[in-house]
């Protein structure tokens, strides 16, 4: 029998000490070891006579072939998208999101769509009973023959039904409320978490099944448990939106075979979810034109431009230190913008309090937004409305230089597609394409021509 000690585990980050200690040394946080007593050396998971680890030789790698990886899709697009083109066979992909989002909701409308398509796939609740999971499909209005549900926590039980039924898709509701029974630690633990993680991805890249899991969330957004469990996957999905809200997003940050910069946009209704086609259309339907401090922007979201509205309001403050608050954008690249306004502008902005918002819960990270952030800002200050039919596009330096940003052509043409009038982009940009014929375009080298176009020398 394997020996067995006491160890303490860090349950944020995963850190391992002999001892307990009230703050850990890796993650700074607070009362977050915990005590467990794990084997030194497990049994492996056996498939049939064979192990599932191999003695592999080194291979030179001028003599390994390679080959495109063979993906299947499903009917939602934008899940295609984010996956970077569909399912890839053996892949490991981590879901996260808020409590009441739509995770098993999503999950369970993409089997539906895979069992169609006549590929078997196997459904675990953790959390849930097989009449609850029926009840939930009865809704969605899913009857499909090969969609197979199963209510289970015991991982090696999960691991035997996968073998005998050999899926092209498995998917674990959730990874916290599964466990393996020669570790003594509760479920949802790190040492649990680790390991069930760990034999799913042996089951995944050993019998090429696609292995979806679920993982909650911390109060900061976090996916909870151990930063490893984001390492071991191949693929990282945030399932993001307000509960209050129809819309959500769901946004890859780590992909081993696509883009980490797409984003899919669904909107939840009684029937389940749906896609959004053209999200442009939707985030600028309640804009209201004529209003100062209102801005729109084309920002790419991987390789889909997408029209969003930025607002700005400027006030002056009641305090000593002036307020700087920014929803979808980074609030230090707000304060930086703001100090360009003010040395290069002239706008004396120190005793303004500024708040920023990217309308419809979208979250705004690239350079290319920062003229429209700055055009927002001088048109609420001045209270001089920017021309309905304009877009703004552009990076802005300290020095007052407005830079070049990348894939120009295709957000002009996202523009000129939904009646946009002009375009005021960087001068550096203008060169190497051929702009459409029913948009004007405007370029710009710093902030005060920017400033003279938008708002008329404002």
């Amino acid at each position: 029998m394997a020996k067995s000690k006491n160890q303490f585990v860090c349950q944020e980050c995963g850190y391992v000490s002999a001892k307990w200690m009230g703050k850990c040394p890796a993650c700074q946080a607070w009362n977050t070891l915990s005590e467990f007593r794990e084997a030194k050396q497990r049994r492996g998971w056996q498939t049939g006579s064979s192990s599932v680890t191999k003695t592999a030789a080194p291979t030179s790698i001028a003599s390994v072939k390679t080959a495109q990886e063979p993906r299947f899709s499903v009917d939602m697009e934008e899940m295609n998208r984010v996956l970077g083109g569909g399912i890839v066979p053996g892949s490991l992909v981590l879901i996260g999101g808020d409590p009441g989002i739509g995770k098993s909701t999503l999950l369970l409308q993409i089997s539906n769509q895979a069992a169609k398509q006549k590929e078997k796939v196997l459904y675990v609740s953790g959390e849930e009973s097989e009449k609850q999971t029926k009840l939930r499909a009865d809704r969605l209005h899913i009857h499909e023959e090969e969609l197979y549900i199963m209510s289970e926590t015991n991982l090696s039980v999960i691991l035997q039904a996968a073998e005998a039924m050999q899926p092209r898709v498995l998917i674990i509701d959730s990874i916290q409320t599964v466990y393996q029974e020669d570790i003594t630690s509760a479920p949802g633990s790190v040492s649990q978490v680790r390991e069930c993680t760990a034999d799913l991805m042996k089951l995944a890249k050993t019998k090429g099944i696609a292995v979806f899991i679920v993982g909650h969330v911390t109060k900061e957004g976090a996916i909870a448990g151990p930063r490893l469990l984001e390492h071991m996957v191949d693929a990282v999905l945030y399932f993001e939106g307000e509960r209050h809200h129809a819309y959500r997003i769901l946004r890859a940050v780590k992909n081993r075979f696509g883009s980490t910069n797409e984003m899919g946009i669904f909107e939840m209704k009684e029937a389940g979810l749906t896609e959004v086609k053209n999200p442009s259309e939707i985030f600028l339907e309640e804009r209201s034109k004529g209003s100062a401090g209102s801005t729109v922007v084309a920002s790419m979201e991987g390789t889909r431009p997408m029209l969003v509205e930025i607002q700005a309001l400027i006030s002056p403050t009641a305090f000593g230190n002036p307020r700087r608050m920014a929803t979808g954008i980074d609030h230090n690249r707000v304060s930086l913008i703001m100090a360009v306004l003010e040395k290069r502008a002239g706008m004396l902005l120190q005793h303004q309090d500024a708040y920023l918002k990217v309308a419809g819960g979208v979250k705004l990270d690239e350079p290319a937004i920062d003229l429209a952030v700055a055009i927002s800002i001088a048109s609420s200050f001045r209270d001089r409305e920017c021309r309905a039919g304009d877009i703004v596009i552009g990076e802005v330096g300290l020095t007052g230089e407005i830079r070049r940003v990348s894939r120009i052509e295709q957000r002009v043409q996202e523009a000129a597609k939904l009646g946009f009038e002009r375009v005021i982009l960087p001068a550096r940009n203008l060169s190497g394409w051929q702009p459409p014929k029913n948009i004007e375009i405007v370029g710009v080298e710093t902030i005060e021509e920017v400033l003279q176009h938008a708002l008329g020398g404002a």
